[in-house]
């Protein structure tokens, strides 16, 4: 006979005395549905520890795990966009950077910064796709040239994090000048031997693809990444054909001779130092 027995079927909890779990401690994957501790997630470099999926992540996250114990320094950190063409949609198009500005609590959709990877020093760009879509504006342009900049006058290797929708249209033509301006200062660059290794992750779109991410001496990318100039379904109906399966992925782009490299997210600090060490 059992040593307990229940009264009463079920258990009846008074409402107010119910805990509800805290926001945020749980991570659900959205490839696998699989659920995990936001912890372990974290530690994990932000992928999943059942079926590897890259979570899409921005500047701070990259730049804690790049930088030795998350320490940099931030280059230009409070530029911010003008609005040269008194440009207006549904709203003033400097409502909209203010509202994005209070939203994300980023000034633009890059951050450069400097410090040690692996005790080696190292210049980084990295671009935030919760602003505006990581659409390339001016300041974006601004703050890659004023990075290579950096990383000439420091002689340290510059990386670059594309993550992007393409060209901010709300500047237009101002937007579309950046990737000639980019690709000058990449070319000045090379010029001094400086390496440069340029990272697409999901997603690696538009005018940015078309431009400074494409230009790096090793092009790398995160598994899974979408990488293209435009979107498969324009393409389709511009060739008029059906796409292949996997068109545009990370893989189906190294497989065609666009990529050197597939890289995980957790392995990236060693690869890219070691990377850079064989090249000196």
């Amino acid at each position: 006979m059992s040593w307990f027995i229940r009264k009463e079927k079920g258990i009846n909890t008074p409402t107010e005395e119910k805990l509800e779990a805290p926001d945020g401690l749980w991570y659900q994957c959205p490839n696998c549905k699989k659920i995990m501790h936001s912890r372990e997630h974290k530690l994990n470099a932000y992928t999943c520890v059942h079926c590897n999926y890259h979570e899409k992540i921005g500047s701070d996250a990259y730049f804690s795990i790049l930088f030795d114990d998350g320490l940099f320094t931030e280059l230009d950190a409070n530029m911010t966009s003008g609005d040269p063409l008194k440009f207006v949609d549904t709203k003033p198009y400097p409502e909209r950077v203010k509202a994005t500005i209070n939203k994300t609590q980023l000034k633009d959709a890059v951050r450069s910064a400097y410090g040690q990877m692996n005790e080696l020093e190292v210049t980084v760009a990295c671009m935030d796709f919760n602003f505006i879509g990581g659409s390339m504006g001016s300041v974006v342009g601004e703050k890659i040239a004023r990075a290579i900049d950096h990383s000439i006058k420091t002689r340290t290797p510059f990386v670059m994090i594309s993550k992007s929708g393409g060209a901010r249209m709300m500047e237009a033509g101002y937007s579309l000048m950046q990737m000639a301006k980019t690709s000058a200062k990449l070319a000045l660059l090379s010029n001094e031997k400086i390496p440069y290794v340029s990272l697409l992750t999901d997603p690696t779109t538009g005018g940015v693809t078309a431009s400074f991410a494409m230009l790096g001496d090793f092009n790398i990318a995160e598994p899974g990444a979408l990488i293209g100039f435009a979107g498969p379904r324009v393409i389709r109906e511009t060739i008029g054909k059906n796409l292949p399966e996997g068109f545009q992925s990370a893989e189906f782009v190294l497989e065609h001779g666009f990529l050197d490299f597939i890289v995980d997210r957790k392995d990236l600090k060693d690869k890219l130092t070691g990377l850079f060490k064989m090249l000196q």
